[in-house]
């Protein structure tokens, strides 16, 4: 079993920060079908936007069940270190850094994966984030700043050597993007190169793909990210079946509905009613991606901007949808 600092897991399988996805709610939900780790949304350590709502949305650790892992992102180390410090204070158990997001706002503020270019800033960030905390500190990267430069087992080493505890490696570069599919024998070299858990992560969306992961790589356990959009009962699929071997039915069509009633709920209780309807559009329609292949119920819910309108509207489907 995997071990991060004083946290033993309950199992190897793990939810991937995602920006614009992971908040509280989906949080909840990946881990009560048995997500063993689900790590927040990133958190800028600009302290100027700290007191914004998209932030304060995105603070409330203390409310948070299980292990709260909280991912900062940044290029300066003492902004880091003072980020690292503050949401420890607001209740983080585990910090973990955010080397890996390829998006362009971000690495043009050089944070994310635009870091790896950068061995010896990425070792200062550890190091002062390190230093700054007494709980756990992480790291997720990717395997290199584009294919010709993959470094992942230089900065993997680097990390180690300044007090990670664990880390979380995606299989792809940051010139990849998403594209293609992820490779995994760089993470098995960053296996192989250090003692500290790692966590493979990219592409794995079942059971079986799982297993031949952490087989593979000899990970220490796997982390789930875009597999999980509308589909947060994945986790107790995987678990089921890297401890047992069988694949788990799908849920029917009254799980589905019943999960996708209080994740919508959950939307607009945290962010309100207005901004909860509009976030809630990008998840209804991964749910419903494989029960309204035309589009059309989603095009008619995306213009629904009244929260109990859309309660209503999802029931009305569902009743259909078992009726059909």
């Amino acid at each position: 079993m995997v071990r991060i600092g004083p946290y033993q897991l309950a199992n190897k399988v793990i939810c991937a920060p995602m920006a614009g996805v992971t908040d509280h709610t989906f949080r909840e939900l990946c881990r009560r079908f048995g997500a063993a780790l689900a790590v927040s949304e990133m958190l800028s350590s600009n302290p100027l936007v700290w007191q914004s709502e998209k932030s304060q949305n995105r603070m409330g650790h203390r409310q948070e069940s299980g292990i709260r892992s909280v991912q900062i992102a940044g290029a300066d180390p003492q902004q880091m270190a003072d980020a690292a410090q503050y949401n420890v204070e607001i209740g983080a158990d585990i910090i973990d850094i955010n080397m890996g997001c390829p998006a362009k706002k971000v690495n043009k503020k050089l944070a994310g994966s635009a870091l790896l270019q950068y061995p010896d800033l990425v070792q200062d960030i550890v190091r002062a984030v390190v230093d700054a905390v007494k709980v756990p500190v992480t790291l997720k990267i990717r395997t290199g700043w584009d294919p010709e430069h993959k470094n992942g087992v230089q900065i993997a080493r680097i990390a180690q050597d300044n007090g990670i505890q664990a880390l979380a490696v995606h299989g792809r570069t940051r010139a990849c993007m998403y594209k293609g599919e992820a490779e995994y024998d760089t993470i098995r070299a960053i296996k192989q190169s250090v003692a500290i858990p790692v966590i493979a992560n990219g592409d794995i969306s079942s059971g079986e793909k799982a297993r031949f992961v952490l087989d593979y790589t000899g990970a220490d356990a796997i982390m789930i990210g875009r597999a999980a959009q509308g589909r947060p009962w994945i986790f107790r699929e995987v678990v089921h079946y890297l401890a047992t071997g069988d694949t788990l039915a799908p849920p029917g069509i009254t799980e589905v509905r019943q999960i996708m009633l209080e994740h919508v709920q959950g939307l607009h209780q945290l962010y309100g009613e207005h901004a909860g309807s509009r976030i809630a559009r990008k998840h209804v329609g991964w749910y419903l991606a494989g029960h309204d292949a035309p589009g059309a119920f989603r095009s008619e819910f995306n213009g629904i901007e009244c929260a109990q309108q859309q309660l209503s509207a999802l029931n009305d489907y569902f009743h259909q949808l078992a009726a059909t």
